[in-house]
């Protein structure tokens, strides 16, 4: 059996209630649910969360939380490995042994069908315990300042300072949107990146990380342009 794992506790400091703010009319959970489906990649679609009100309207989208999660996993520091561990053990639990599945984050309105079965086909031509897209950086971090004493400039890396960019290697980082994984691979080292995971470069447009207002209003706008193009249908 193939899953999707959403993990979405109740708890979010920097936007109050997040994962089920509305998002363009629909509370943002919905997005991911809504891309989940259209896929036709998952026989399951699971909702890990410690909140009623998240897991009703979880429900609402046609979606499960046939169990809770604990409350020493809903806290602030608890990483994204640990409550999957969980899910999948209690997934495992419920419908026995499951094949290669992803772990979808909540606020991911811009997320695709055609990213997830991207992510997929990559894990499955690799063989790889985990999968996920990356986003290029778009200055090379080598020549990144940071402010001594809050004020004053310095480089990290002075003797590249005088570096062409095209000279410097290409940098990536998570896009933050999902992650294939291999179930027995997690279990057994408990992580999902690992020397052997694999990942796919998607472009800045079709991805944002949301942690503040100014971010949530990115991702609206961001949203409007795909949806204008026809990315949603």
């Amino acid at each position: 059996m193939r899953l999707a794992l959403i993990p979405a506790r109740g708890g979010s400091k920097r936007i109050q209630r997040k994962n089920i703010r509305e998002f363009l009319g629909k509370p943002v959970i919905a997005y991911a649910i809504g891309a989940a489906i259209r896929s036709g990649l998952f026989e399951r679609i699971l909702v890990s969360t410690d909140d009623p009100e998240i897991a009703k309207v979880a429900s609402c989208f046609g979606v499960e939380t046939p169990f809770s999660r604990p409350a020493e996993l809903s806290g602030d520091d608890v990483t994204t490995d640990a409550v999957l561990v969980h899910a999948v053990e209690e997934a495992q639990r419920l419908y026995g042994p499951l094949d290669p599945s992803c772990c979808i984050y909540p606020v991911n309105p811009l997320l695709t069908a055609e990213v997830l079965l991207a992510g997929l086909d990559l894990l499955v031509e690799h063989r790889a315990p985990s999968s996920f897209p990356v986003v290029r950086y778009d200055f090379p971090i080598e020549q990144a300042l940071e402010l001594n004493d809050g004020v004053h400039p310095r480089f990290r890396q002075p003797e590249l300072v005088e570096a062409r960019s095209q000279d410097l290697p290409v940098s990536y980082h998570d896009a933050g949107m999902f992650y294939w994984f291999d179930p027995a691979a997690l279990l057994a080292g408990g992580r999902l990146f690992c020397d052997d995971s694999v990942a796919f470069e998607i472009p800045a447009e079709r991805c944002q990380d949301v942690n503040t207002p100014e971010d949530w209003a990115v991702a609206e706008l961001k949203y409007k342009r795909l949806e204008a193009a026809g990315e949603f249908r």
